[in-house]
């Protein structure tokens, strides 16, 4: 059988999504502060985008849609000088994008905004505040005898952890830097001489231990009794007392000295990595007993496409490689403007029909908080489920009761006790917290008591569900809560 070339003619179809949309798609999942930064790396790229103006949505009464809503004039401008199809912004197909409804028929009063600000810088954003390990490393020199010991010390604050806690073994830092373990050790001292004061211990009670040092009250007493912790967890105060040799008044005392003190003074100090928590979404009371629904003005993104610049260059372009590579700059600089506008009114959108659903929360308080799905809100705002997730993550939402994540309002419920509907599983928390903290010290609520209570005021619960919501936020058995309420009393 011979062989030869041939050429063969096939036909297939795939589904190819374009850079442009799965770079909206990521854009959905952003949170304001990463805009700013994707926009800061895009203004290096494109030389036709430049900072521009703040752009506001207001949405006021989500749940009236307003008609008369102005188009974005930047988003004008830019469809205005049709200079061929090379000029015309990108347009985003919603039925591709995860197979969503067109989002402009939105119930937001589109305004340009005028503070006339540049871009901030990105840098900015990052967390100044020393961290624990630039804290120590500062008063290293000082405290030091000599640079031998600066050395050895500055090795062991690298291996203290967050809390403050030195956890690696003394033994093997003088393995590991060839030293006498008297020299870690007198290293260590200094180490343990800096501020905040417990920092460098290997243990709880040595890092109480050096407190109570500081405050002058480490007498034999209080010796004994932070040797002795596993006792005061217990609650055995009366061994204790005996074993400190000191009378209930002393005793009483020497608790409250050592519940003064901090278990873990490393993390008064940031990590270095961490940034602050800013609102995308704020929400404050607006007429007729309604919401106004606004994105935050200080995290917009703000872009404009440098028209007079573009003009210029295109004057300049000589040869067709030069213009196909403005042309696509420019058709870039389009697409992302209107990716970011529809990225902010689906925003706009999505966090009205939650406030819509909660209306309750926001109201009541969490007492109130129904049982919602993405899918729920999916359905009433007709877009697709997994475009709702995309939107609700990485998203804060500020109102009058403090600032919660989006994924926040989205919880189980529970049967209620009448069984004719649900309730949250964030609101039967709440309630459980509410029926520990009003108990009587002499009287602790245990599970069982916790499901009758709860079943008076609506809830039909399990006593495992009740068991595992209470320890989901914290709370501990009745036990260990009547020990706690026993040591704050002072025995």
């Amino acid at each position: 059988m011979a062989l030869g070339p041939r050429l063969d003619l096939r036909q297939s179809q795939s589904l190819v999504m374009t850079p442009q949309l799965q770079q909206a798609i990521k854009l959905l999942a952003l949170s304001n502060l990463d805009i700013e930064m994707f926009i800061g790396e895009a203004l290096e790229t494109n030389p036709l985008l430049e900072a521009g103006e703040v752009r506001m949505e207001r949405a006021a009464e989500p749940e009236q849609v307003r008609e008369d809503a102005p188009e974005d004039p930047t988003a004008d401008q830019l469809i205005e000088r049709g200079r061929g199809e090379a000029d015309a912004p990108l347009d985003i197909d919603p039925d591709t994008l995860d197979r969503d409804r067109d989002t402009g028929d939105w119930s937001a009063q589109l305004a340009a905004g005028g503070s006339g600000e540049e871009l901030p810088d990105i840098g900015d954003r990052a967390n100044k505040e020393p961290t624990l390990a630039e804290h120590l490393e500062a008063q290293v020199g000082p405290a030091a005898p000599d640079a031998r010991s600066a050395f050895i010390a500055r090795h062991l604050i690298g291996l203290i952890d967050e809390a403050g806690y030195l956890t690696a073994p003394l033994r093997e830092v003088a393995d590991d830097l060839g030293v006498p373990l008297a020299h870690v050790e007198e290293a260590l001292a200094v180490v343990q001489s800096l501020d905040p004061t417990g920092v460098g211990a290997r243990s709880l009670a040595e890092c109480l231990a050096l407190q109570a040092k500081e405050a002058d009250r480490y007498d034999p007493c209080m010796e004994r009794l932070i040797q002795n912790l596993d006792l005061v967890a217990r609650g055995e105060f009366a061994r204790l007392k005996r074993m400190c040799d000191v009378d209930d008044e002393d005793f009483a005392d020497m608790l409250a000295e050592l519940r003064g003190y901090d278990p873990k003074p490393g993390l008064k100090f940031g990590g270095g990595e961490r940034e602050p928590i800013v609102p995308d979404i704020l929400i404050t009371p607006g007429p007729k007993n309604g919401w106004n629904v606004a994105l935050n003005e200080a995290t917009l993104p703000r872009l404009v496409v440098n028209r007079s610049y573009y003009v210029e260059l295109r004057g300049g372009c000589q040869d067709k490689a030069s213009k196909s590579w403005l042309g696509e700059k420019l058709a870039d600089a389009n697409w992302l403007i209107k990716a970011l506008d529809q990225r902010q009114k689906t925003i706009l959108k999505v966090a009205a029909e939650i406030v819509k659903q909660q209306d309750g929360f926001f109201r009541k308080g969490v007492s109130m908080l129904k049982p919602l799905t993405l899918r729920a809100v999916a359905e009433a705002i007709e877009m697709h489920e997994s475009t709702v997730s995309r939107v609700t993550s990485n998203k804060y939402l500020n109102c009058q009761r403090g600032t919660f994540e989006l994924k926040y309002f989205f919880t189980s419920g529970v049967s209620s006790a009448d069984g004719e509907g649900t309730v949250s599983a964030e609101a039967v928390k709440a309630q459980i917290r509410s029926l520990c903290d009003a108990e009587d010290p002499a009287d602790v609520l245990s599970d069982d008591k916790l499901v009758e209570l709860l079943r008076e005021k609506g809830f039909d619960l399990a006593r495992r569900t009740v068991a595992k919501y209470r320890e989901a936020i914290g709370i501990g058995s009745s036990v260990q809560r009547r020990r706690q309420k026993r040591m704050r009393a002072g025995g």
